[in-house]
């Protein structure tokens, strides 16, 4: 039986992992900081800082220019994608919370990337449906609600096109995924997502150890 690797992440380490990827810059960093200040009790629901970086990375690689982003919050990641796309880029984010996406708006419009995200306030289910039926989608990340990521992923995948990339985080979902007691809420969501998602022929994923679980899934 294998164990996997032992390196435990202590906060020097991950200092270390952070001063060897690129640096948020001011606007990000900004952002990061007033997410953690006002909204404290949430502020969790924000991508890892690493992640960040890591999205962008991804949207070079892939040269993205129709992504999809499930779950804005104060819109670090879309910052992020959005600076990392070309300029005739579109990006369609997808929340509930005018309040939330509001910090989102002024700091997109202070990088000078407004023009490139589709900000929609409604279900994101809703928000996909309402999408061309046919391939057209170069990147997804999908970080929301995890009762509903399965029919996000339904919604999602025959829009891909081949070769398209669906982030999803919080697939460890804080270890629950292997507590057999957590039969209902995210902790299940998230196990049943992880499960449907392996299985989908359609695609092929890996799940990586990075933060709370990071699945990077290629359309076939």
């Amino acid at each position: 039986m294998t164990t996997g690797n032992t390196t435990k992440m202590t906060d020097e380490l991950y200092r270390y992992m952070l001063d060897h990827n690129p640096p948020l810059d001011e606007i990000q960093r900004g952002l990061v900081e007033t997410t953690y200040a006002t909204f404290p009790d949430v502020a969790g629901m924000q991508s890892a800082e690493e992640q960040g970086p890591l999205l962008a990375f991804l949207v070079r690689l892939t040269g993205a220019r129709r992504i999809v982003e499930i779950g804005t919050f104060t819109g670090f990641s879309t910052l992020s994608m959005a600076q990392a796309m070309p300029a005739d880029g579109v990006l369609t984010a997808c929340d509930i919370s005018d309040e939330w996406t509001a910090y989102g708006r002024r700091a997109w419009e202070e990088a000078g990337v407004a023009d490139r995200i589709d900000l929609r306030i409604a279900p994101a289910l809703d928000t996909l449906r309402a999408l061309p039926a046919e391939p057209h989608i170069d990147m997804a990340y999908v970080d929301a609600d995890k009762e509903n990521q399965i029919a996000y992923w339904e919604e999602l995948v025959p829009r891909m096109r081949p070769g398209g990339l669906i982030v999803t985080d919080n697939t460890l979902f804080h270890g629950t995924v292997v507590d057999e007691t957590a039969t209902s809420g995210s902790a299940a969501g998230v196990r049943a997502y992880n499960d449907h998602v392996a299985a989908d022929p359609r695609m092929e994923s890996v799940l990586l150890a990075i933060s709370d679980g990071l699945t990077l899934s290629r359309k076939r």
